[in-house]
């Protein structure tokens, strides 16, 4: 019995920990459980959502991706670039103007792209998540300077801007982008034969390889999603601000690490939730907003964020010891 509780227990982990929050913040600020601030939240997690829900399939997996923030600002300087300024082609003598879909198209390619460098670098080369990612995290900051020759692409027009900043029945934009992300990837593991390889890759990669399935082609796949998802996040945080930045996403992917681990997916892999990645999203969101609202200092936030994270992982290891 006792047994039956720590697991229900420990599956409610992470809703309990919100619950806890938003009651401790409300009683401590009258401006928290408000609409606007309501609203406020979603739209501010939106981005780290994103990229959180990527980093929960490769972690799903057992591996890291620690370039997330340079796929997202390099897939956003490529989609901004093309929209404002289109691309030349000397030899032909010829130029093309791209739309705001082909400068979406184009960014969410780039992300992609990106993913499956990172996929094909770990399954074919060899080489381990941490090393390959943190290559392609110099490569996309590097990619990105020489793009943008170091400076912001702005201006990018009210039609771009309304994936950032537009509002539908009372809902923003990105709200709604990430609701449906959420829904798309939550059938996905739970109810696809893909979700299920997942799952089994990271649970025991090598039982999953002696039993046939595609150890390889999962992992491209999972790192070639979470690049697209970088990029999609990319294009929510350049709409929002109408530019395009050379250093944006910095840090960002300690943020999507973060939000995983504290959503209860295990660094060692098989066990976790896009549902739980979404409840981790919301404590750090709900965390950040609370102390801006208490007028706590960022520096102090940072300390505080970076204690729930070590609880976090230090939950998860006990865990896996007891278990």
């Amino acid at each position: 019995m006792l047994k039956i509780n720590r697991e229900q227990l420990m599956k409610f982990q992470s809703l309990i920990a919100l619950v806890l929050m938003v009651v401790a913040i409300s009683m401590l600020s009258d401006r928290f459980l408000t609409a606007d601030n309501g609203l406020n939240i979603l739209r501010q997690i939106s981005v780290n959502l994103c990229l959180s829900i990527g980093m929960t399939l490769i972690i799903l997996t057992g591996g890291i991706d620690l370039s997330v923030g340079a796929i997202l600002a390099l897939s956003s300087a490529i989609a901004a670039g093309l929209l404002k300024n289109g691309v030349a082609i000397p030899t032909l003598g010829v130029g093309l103007d791209f739309t705001v879909f082909g400068s979406i198209v184009a960014g969410l390619l780039a992300g992609a792209a990106c993913g499956l460098f990172n996929g094909l670098a770990i399954t074919r080369f060899k080489l381990p998540p941490f090393v390959a990612t943190l290559g392609m995290f110099s490569i996309a900051r590097g990619l990105t300077m020489l793009w943008t020759g170091g400076f912001p692409v702005t201006g990018l027009g009210s039609s771009f801007g309304f994936l950032g900043t537009g509002i539908l029945f009372s809902i923003p934009v990105p709200v709604w982008i990430t609701a449906a992300l959420v829904g798309v990837f939550v059938v996905l593991t739970r109810k696809t034969r893909f979700g299920r390889y997942i799952y089994a890759v990271g649970g025991n990669e090598r039982a999953a390889r002696l039993t046939g399935l595609p150890v390889q082609r999962v992992k491209v796949a999972v790192y070639t999603l979470g690049g697209m998802l970088s990029a999609v996040a990319g294009l929510i945080v350049t709409a929002r601000l109408d530019s395009a930045q050379p250093n944006a996403g910095l840090g960002y992917e300690l943020d999507s690490i973060a939000a995983v681990v504290i959503g209860g997916t295990s660094l060692s892999g098989g066990r976790g939730s896009v549902i739980g990645t979404v409840l981790g999203c919301l404590i750090i969101g709900i965390l950040n907003n609370g102390l801006f609202l208490l007028n706590v200092s960022p520096f102090w936030q940072q300390v505080v964020k970076g204690f729930v994270i070590l609880a976090a992982v230090a939950i998860d290891r006990m865990n896996q010891q007891e278990d």
